[in-house]
């Protein structure tokens, strides 16, 4: 009997450190990230910080799983599985996300902002606090804004000094109709193609160029076709890191709390990696023998300054272009 009992208070002590131990493995809340872009790019890279911040700041009780380069999906069908709950996090432009929140569309006005100055005031601002809160009614919840740069100009064969130059030349734009709308002003003719494709279409000459920030010009390896870089910097549209409203309301006040401290923490050092990212791209890509051209911005923002009286038959977009030219 002695035995026995020596045996029963053994596997009581066993089930006990085996319960112990699976109630510490499921008290660990973790969230699925995932986005399109390769591992080198400096915006996978301040996610990567956010993960580890997430870690440290919840002393373990929360990590984040990040799967880059398109492994679930494209930037629309990762939106789409944020809105069913099957992905909790994903990293997405601005631009690609207009036909899911359309005030968005704002943040991919050509030359909207003034400079980078004028554009974090309004991103850490009341505008931009709407803008991610914006979302919501379409079930995803806007965390932050990511540094994306500014988009320029890229083409194979001819460079690009003054609008005039783009006439005739078949443009690569992401599937935005604001993007599209910009191209034709300037005297191009927009051309949607998936990032993915992109490069093979240039190599075949399905399009003339395209348009780009210069960081994103240089990990495709576009440069190797296109030998010419215009920093114009028509756009500076934003990368937008949201969740979706379910996974956001499947956690408690404390676990959205260092959410969203790592998600703070991760801007400004995403900033700086962009910042360090841009500066690489554009010497690299010299070295390989692409022409930077700085051409005087002020003929490309004529050209399409029209563009925002177009929106004064949509009231509340109209009111957030006056808005934002407003911020001092």
């Amino acid at each position: 009997m002695k035995v026995n009992y020596l045996y029963f208070t053994f596997l009581l002590f066993t089930t006990a450190i085996i319960l112990s131990s699976c109630g510490a493995t499921s008290s660990v809340k973790v969230i699925k990230l995932a986005h399109g872009l390769d591992i080198a790019h400096p915006v996978h890279k301040g996610m990567v910080f956010m993960a580890e911040e997430l870690t440290r700041i919840s002393n373990g009780q929360m990590k984040m799983e990040i799967y880059p380069g398109e492994q679930l999906g494209s930037e629309r069908q990762l939106l789409e599985l944020l809105q069913i709950g099957s992905v909790d996090i994903t990293k997405v432009s601005a631009s690609a996300v207009e036909n899911f929140v359309p005030n968005l569309r704002v943040l991919g006005l050509p030359y909207i902002f003034r400079n980078a100055d004028h554009q974090w005031k309004v991103f850490n601002g009341e505008i931009g606090k709407e803008l991610l809160a914006d979302g919501e009614k379409y079930w995803l919840r806007g965390l932050c804004f990511y540094d994306a740069g500014s988009r320029s100009f890229y083409t194979k064969d001819k460079p690009i000094h003054k609008p005039e130059d783009l006439q005739g030349l078949k443009i690569r734009v992401m599937n935005s109709q604001t993007a599209i709308q910009m191209i034709k002003e300037m005297g191009g003719a927009p051309t949607p193609i998936s990032f993915g494709e992109l490069y093979t279409a240039l190599q075949q000459g399905v399009v003339d160029g395209a348009e780009n920030n210069a960081p994103s010009f240089y990990t495709s390896h576009h440069y190797e076709v296109c030998k010419y870089y215009s920093i114009d910097e028509h756009t500076s549209v934003p990368d937008i890191l949201f969740i979706g409203t379910n996974s956001w309301e499947q956690l408690n006040e404390q676990q959205r709390a260092w959410l969203e401290e790592a998600v703070a923490n991760s801007v400004p050092e995403q900033r700086r990696l962009w910042k360090e990212a841009d500066e690489e791209a554009l010497a690299e890509v010299q070295k390989a023998g692409v022409e930077i051209i700085y051409p005087d911005k002020a003929p490309f923002a004529e050209k399409v300054a029209d563009i925002f009286e177009s929106y004064q038959d949509e009231p509340e977009l109209y009111d957030l272009i006056k808005r934002i030219q407003a911020v001092q």
